[in-house]
């Protein structure tokens, strides 16, 4: 079904002329060593997996879905997919940025996201199984104890053993203070388990020997609401004592979901009937360790829709050169055929340019932000380290929301380039669409990610890491601005600077009087945000480009092409989303509940 190739070209512009990213890697003891050609060997390696091994497995594990074993408590994936996880763990995947400590091999987080874009465009559903395992490996390696870290770690690290993260339960999504799963202590320092928690992505499955599942309950005596939460690792063997796995822990998958998309993937209904566990750092004090879980994750799912974007658009460029329907409106195009290949057709270009713009601008923020994340972790200098994990902290729930907003947008853009060939099962378009659908709403729905950029990472710090990255951009306008040739990037990438802060002074000055101000303003605002960030690298990678367009290298003309049609197809956005901001909350708000 279709085709995947793994961009490595724009990859590696992103990351050695965009980021430049050995002389940055230089500069962090960690990563000092990890030069251009390690890069490179590691993209074309994982290119030809996820091309020949994954990809081909993501249309078959679609409609064949997981199956659910009700009396034996058992999950079987896909046909292949335990194959290719084998293949995956056996091939040093798995431990690629893991700490060589625990058997990992040390690669910079900058490096292992390119990897995971390619993942996430060959099979989104299948990549969910390793990619949970990853957080559950940041979460311990942060709070675990140490024999914790001793005993799972290395387990985690090589692929041997997977993660999970067990929140949500059936009437608490986002408001995990209402959780109601209970932890009692034991004498052996253990604690028993019991719950119920649904929407649990890869909760139960037959690709590892054993599953970590990272559960959030409540100790005796809890206190009320996110404050009285808890952490345990429950596992689903508990290990020997000799690094292998003994008996089965009562942790079980009740059923699975049935699912618009990610058919691949089991999202389980767990029930914890005793189960034993171990409680990772302190005593109610389990949600400050899960958010490193969580953030990790929700900038993987940033990257699934990035991979879906990039996979879609490939496939809709493919057969819009291919498929012929009447005559460019401009002039006869292929006289030698019956009619004229759609990539003619002004709207048919403007769907694929969209999804083009929409994954590269996307390439260019996670790779940032996971340059920051390495920077952050392995940077000699504190106030380096701190200035990283600001960037990080402000971007996140761009990456989250507004890379998967667009993602949506992108799918069904190529899926329309189809017409209704788009439409029907076998092309493998409309598995895209609907895979794209769910990014929008686990791991914190969009409307929380917006909520937490501007109420919590920019008005409740009275807008400090904003300021601090719109220097940057500053800098860059005025470095910039007596360039002709930059002018129609930096002119509007300036104005839209100046437009974002006032309306975030006038949304916080609203605030004052109503928080709902804040709620009514936030999803336009985050959209705004995340234009100026693109706007920002795209302005970047326009000056590059303009720079090279004259050399026989074809690839800066077609990536000045693209800035120049995001500046003037989707940039354009932002003038009626601040309209929206600007419009308050009381034309949502007026009108009483039941009237609705």
């Amino acid at each position: 079904m279709g085709q995947y190739v793994a961009p490595i070209r724009d990859m590696q512009f992103v990351l050695h002329e965009f980021l430049k990213v050995e002389e940055q890697l230089k500069e962090l003891p960690a990563h000092a060593e990890t030069d251009a050609d390690i890069i490179n060997a590691v993209l074309e390696e994982g290119a030809k997996f996820t091309s020949e091994v994954l990809f081909p497995l993501n249309h078959s594990g679609d409609r064949e879905g997981c199956h659910h074993d009700a009396q034996a408590k058992t999950v079987t994936t896909p046909k292949g997919y335990k194959e290719a996880y084998k293949q995956y763990v056996e091939g040093g995947w798995a431990a690629l940025a893991c700490d060589p400590e625990y058997g990992g091999q040390g690669l910079p987080v900058v490096l292992n996201n390119s990897f995971y874009e390619m993942l996430n465009s060959s099979n989104q559903a299948w990549t969910m199984y390793p990619g949970l395992s990853h957080g559950a490996y940041e979460c311990l390696k942060e709070h675990g104890t140490d024999e914790q870290k001793a005993t799972y770690l290395p387990k985690l690290v090589s692929g041997e053993w997977t993660g999970t993260m067990c929140l949500t339960e059936p009437h608490c999504g986002t408001d995990l203070g209402l959780l109601r799963t209970k932890a009692l202590p034991n004498d052996d320092g253990s604690w028993t388990i019991t719950g119920n928690k649904i929407f649990i992505s890869a909760g139960e499955h037959d690709m590892s020997e054993n599953i970590l599942h990272l559960v959030l309950a409540r100790v005796p005596d809890a206190p009320e609401g996110s404050k009285g939460i808890s952490l345990f690792l429950v596992p689903k063997f508990l290990p020997d004592g000799n690094g292998g796995i003994g008996e089965r822990n009562p942790i079980f998958c009740g059923a699975i979901e049935e699912k618009m998309g990610i058919h691949g993937n089991s999202t389980c209904q767990m029930n914890l009937d005793g189960a034993k566990g171990w409680i990772i750092g302190q005593p109610n004090k389990g949600l400050n360790a899960m958010f490193v879980f969580m953030n990790a994750a929700r900038l993987g799912v940033g990257m699934q829709s990035l991979g879906l974007t990039e996979v879609a658009y490939q496939n809709a460029l493919v057969y819009a050169k291919d498929r012929l329907q009447m005559r460019s409106l401009s002039g006869v195009k292929a006289a030698d055929k019956p009619a004229d290949p759609i990539i003619v057709h002004p709207d048919v270009r403007r769907m694929l340019l969209t999804a083009k713009a929409f994954a590269e601008g996307a390439r260019a923020l996670t790779s940032y932000v996971a340059l920051q994340i390495d920077r952050e972790l392995n940077h000699p200098d504190e106030e380096v380290r701190k200035e990283a994990a600001d960037e990080v902290a402000l971007l996140t729930p761009i990456v989250k929301a507004f890379i998967t907003d667009n993602g949506w947008i992108a799918t069904s853009e190529a899926m329309q380039v189809f017409g209704g060939h788009g439409y029907i099962a076998e092309w493998g378009m409309e598995q895209y669409v609907r895979d794209a659908r769910i990014n929008m709403i686990y791991e914190g729905t969009n409307t929380i990610q917006s909520l937490d950029l501007l109420g919590r990472k920019i008005l409740m710090d009275n807008g400090s890491k904003l300021r601090k990255f719109g220097e940057k951009i500053r800098a860059f306008v005025e470095d910039n601005g007596t360039d002709e040739a930059m002018s129609e990037f930096v002119t509007p990438l300036g104005d839209l600077g100046e437009k974002v802060t006032k309306l975030t002074m006038e949304i916080g000055m609203k605030a004052f009087q109503n928080q709902d101000e804040v709620g009514a303003a936030a999803v336009p605002y985050l959209r705004v945000a995340g234009h100026l960030v693109f706007s920002y690298f795209f302005a970047q990678m326009a000056k590059i480009a303009l720079e090279k367009q004259d050399s026989d290298d074809k690839f800066y003309k077609a990536k000045l092409a693209t800035a120049r049609f995001y500046f003037g197809r989707l940039y354009p956005e932002t003038a009626m989303l601040i309209r929206q901001a600007r419009s308050g909350a009381s034309n949502l708000m007026a009108l009483d509940a039941d009237l609705f």
